[in-house]
């Protein structure tokens, strides 16, 4: 499916957590279960998703987290988080974590578009250092919005079956 209109990203409160999970449940389940990890083993089970967009509500309620989500013709197609840093020596940091974007729609701007929207939560919360980890190889979308390439860690995460992937950290400056 094809984005036919522009691609609007919100910020998901507390509160209405519980109105996107169903949908939230489904963007994770297509995309663990065709083929990207993010913490996840396939195939994910609706009731594992669920587990885990309920289990942001702690962190959303205290400001630690911010959840975004993307739609398109209505339909949410996307979701990223940006964990602030609660340390006396990190007021200045974040990290994007769990960048979503539905597996049909891939290539077409959701992904930027929710990029950006984590780049001014961050800049409206003065982090002006942005770090993420991903598996390594398929990085060149975050290098293409200015993110550099820290360093690969050798067999990072573990597969179902025992099996090593190295992940990549990476990191991007915004001006403030």
């Amino acid at each position: 499916m094809a984005v036919s209109t522009f691609v609007s990203v919100r910020a998901v409160p507390a509160h209405d957590l519980e109105k996107v999970v169903p949908a939230l449940v489904d963007l994770l389940r297509d995309t663990v279960n065709g083929g990207a990890s993010l913490g996840f083993w396939a195939p994910l089970s609706e009731e594992v998703a669920r587990d885990y967009w309920l289990s942001l509500r702690p962190e959303l309620e205290e400001g630690s987290l911010i959840l975004l989500t993307a739609y398109a013709d209505g339909r949410l197609v996307g979701s990223a988080q940006l964990a602030l840093a609660c340390w006396p020596n990190a007021p200045h940091r974040a990290e994007v974590q769990k960048v979503l974007v539905a597996p049909g729609l891939r290539g077409q701007g959701v992904g930027r578009s929710l990029m950006a929207g984590l780049h001014g939560a961050a800049w409206q919360q003065g982090r002006s250092l942005l770090i993420l980890n991903a598996r390594h190889g398929p990085v060149g979308f975050y290098k293409r919005l200015g993110y550099q390439e820290v360093g690969v860690v050798p067999g990072y995460s573990v597969g179902p079956a025992g099996e090593r992937y190295d992940t990549v950290t990476l990191y991007q400056q915004l001006e403030l």
